[in-house]
């Protein structure tokens, strides 16, 4: 549906002095104010967009069961295949229906037009959000943890800061009016000046724009994860969204899900789409020989 797609797409002032007076001394030595550490990582994130394209597997798990599908960067826009339902390969026949549907899109610039124009609104709304972190939260250290290559980097300190919605804070439009009812904390990599997680969970109902207008009911919850896998570069390796709600205040919206994000490696160099077509359905024939793996009850929980 497009409203849940859309929403699950774009889920990526106030730091007190006397928080940081009290705070204990690795606090104290991140920044002047937590805020101001959150503002220079906000200001770096929106300046690190990755030149390189990358394919990667992603795999959503719903209460339906769960699809795993091979991503390819291309330098117009991603492209996707499906290779697995419920972590078993897609049988030929599926394949070829999968495969025809690409070939299909390729064909047809007029919606590949419309693909482009969806997929930059979605970063436009995206970067809003991001833009909003140091403005719409208040922020208190609360310790330090290890970075992994799923999360941070390995073996960097990553600042703990619990964050909840500052009062002060006025929503410029809709796409920004979900930060105002959500708490929880953030993880930054104080050298990097990256984001390594972030975990939200809405104190109230709240509303909601991104292209249509509805609310989300209290308890709702969110994590992106970011990580360098084994690339070397941050990538979004993990994002958990629990909410429900309403559209339009009539239709009920409802989204569980879990996604993954792992087996990074190198595209090649501009890439048109068609040629990332190409490239998945290759990929496609690999993981009919090499079904991909189900995550474990302990990754699921992380």
């Amino acid at each position: 549906m497009k409203s849940a797609k859309t929403i699950r797409r774009g889920l990526l002032s106030g730091g007190l002095l006397v928080v940081v007076l009290q705070a204990p001394l690795w606090a104290q030595s991140v920044s002047a104010a937590p805020v101001e550490l959150v503002r220079q990582t906000v200001q770096n994130e929106l300046e690190s967009n990755n030149a390189a394209k990358f394919v990667f597997r992603e795999r959503e798990e719903t209460g339906h069961g769960s699809q795993t599908k091979v991503i390819v960067q291309t330098k117009e826009l991603a492209a996707g295949m499906l290779v697995a339902i419920n972590d078993k390969p897609l049988t030929e026949e599926e394949r070829q229906k999968e495969q025809a549907r690409l070939d299909e899109l390729v064909n047809n610039p007029q919606e590949l037009k419309k693909k482009l124009k969806t997929e930059k609104e979605d970063t436009e709304h995206t970067n809003r959000i991001v833009k909003a972190l140091p403005e719409a939260f208040l922020y208190e250290p609360d310790g330090v943890v290890t970075g992994t290559k799923e999360m941070g980097n390995p073996g960097d300190e990553l600042v703990r800061l619990k964050f909840r919605p500052n009062p002060d804070y006025a929503p410029p439009t809709h796409t920004e009016q979900v930060l105002t009812g959500m708490a929880g904390y953030m993880l930054i990599d104080k050298d990097k000046r990256r984001i390594a997680k972030i975990d939200g969970t809405l104190e109230k109902e709240v509303g909601f724009g991104w292209g249509i207008l509805g609310r989300l009911n209290k308890g709702g919850r969110f994590v992106v994860q970011q990580g360098t896998m084994d690339t070397g570069m941050w990538q979004v390796t993990r994002m958990d969204l629990d909410f429900t709600g309403k559209i339009l205040l009539f239709k009920k919206l409802a989204i569980k899900s879990t996604q993954t994000f792992s087996d990074f490696h190198e595209a090649p160099a501009n890439l048109t789409f068609a040629q990332g077509v190409e490239l998945l359905k290759k990929q496609a024939q690999e993981v009919a020989t090499n079904p991909p793996q189900a995550a474990s009850a302990d990754q699921v929980r992380k």
